[in-house]
């Protein structure tokens, strides 16, 4: 059986208030094994996170600055 694993970290938990995004991650498991198939970036919210999500994740805004936004790997997500 074939599972894809996702895993995000955002910049709250509010998406009226404008959170997004930070990092995302993705793995494929066969039988629960990986694959080595797998999708990683780091994304430049083009905002500051909330202090507790900033506490959880320590992705500062200077750290993410010269990421990609979110629009310029959706279409390889």
């Amino acid at each position: 059986m074939k599972e894809v694993v996702l895993d995000t970290e955002t910049t709250g938990l509010d998406v009226n208030n404008g959170d997004r995004i930070v990092e995302i991650g993705i793995v494929e498991l066969e039988n629960h094994v990986q694959t080595g198939a797998c999708f990683h970036y780091y994304l430049n919210p083009e905002r500051q996170s909330d202090f507790q999500a900033l506490q959880i994740h320590g992705l500062t805004s200077e750290f993410l600055s010269d990421k990609p936004r979110f629009k310029d790997i959706y279409e390889e997500f």
